[in-house]
């Protein structure tokens, strides 16, 4: 069974701080999980979300500051915001929720990082990989030909 692949948003403030904790200490975390450093977890748009699933991603995770630790004042409860309507929305693309999640770590909490990594991981490893439709819609159909809107007839 292949191995699951994770992507993993980390805030630049807090969570890299802990993802680079985590390395100083030399805490493993799954060779599956993909670290990518955003400026904060209140940036991570939806459709960045559902991108990594559509790239191959069998599970996202965004961890950001904890709530009220945010540098951007109150960019992790933006994240919490958009993150439960998102979990709401990703059955209606085929995708469970469990293959989402967010949380907080700080740049002191290499061990929490690790932990969380890895138990999102352990989860997604339970689960079969994911199988989206990877092929782009059908092309609409093309109308019929005409004179162009503006155009004079003869």
């Amino acid at each position: 069974m292949p191995e699951p692949r994770l992507l993993v948003f980390v805030c630049n403030f807090c969570s890299y701080g802990g993802a680079d904790k985590a390395g100083g200490l030399r805490l493993d975390y799954p060779a599956g999980a993909r670290l990518v450093r955003v400026m904060c977890s209140g940036r991570v748009d939806p459709q960045l979300v559902l991108h990594g699933f559509r790239a191959g991603a069998d599970g996202v995770l965004i961890l950001g500051c904890h709530p009220g630790d945010c540098h951007f004042k109150e960019g992790n409860h933006h994240a919490a915001r958009r993150a439960a309507l998102l979990a709401t929305l990703l059955g209606q693309f085929g995708i469970e929720p469990e293959r989402f999640a967010i949380d907080w770590v700080s740049a002191g909490e290499g061990e929490r990082l690790q932990r969380v990594v890895t138990e999102m991981y352990d989860r997604l490893a339970t689960m079969p990989r994911l199988q989206l439709a990877r092929q782009r819609p059908a092309p609409m159909a093309q109308p019929e030909p005409g004179p162009r809107p503006g155009s004079v007839r003869p």
